[in-house]
């Protein structure tokens, strides 16, 4: 269970960095709404996986999740530049996650 709270725990970190995003730097209600309601939900399951998992592990695969979801829905629905660099960037983070979990 401690994997399955940390994967939803990254899918909520990247649905409240695209609600930031869409906040308009909260100014528009919603979007901020939903930011705070799923930053909560992001950082409760992170906490009930951090009961079974190593906090380097969990931490690191949570953020990596969010970092490397944020960058693909902002190439995919917000118009983000798609660069080598860029894809260069999130390569080396997924290849961090492996490590990290095969650690």
């Amino acid at each position: 269970m401690p994997w399955i709270f940390l994967l939803f725990a990254g899918l909520l970190e990247i649905v409240w960095a695209v609600a930031m995003k869409q906040t308009a730097g909260f100014t528009r209600f919603w979007p901020a709404a939903i930011m705070g309601v799923s930053m909560v939900g992001s950082f409760g399951l992170l906490a009930l996986a951090m009961r079974d998992l190593p906090l380097g592990t969990a931490y690191t695969i949570w953020t990596g999740i969010g970092a490397v979801g944020a960058f693909t829905v902002g190439i995919l629905f917000l118009g983000e530049a798609l660069t080598p660099m860029r894809v260069f960037a999130a390569v080396l983070i997924v290849s961090g996650l492996v490590v990290m979990k095969l650690a």
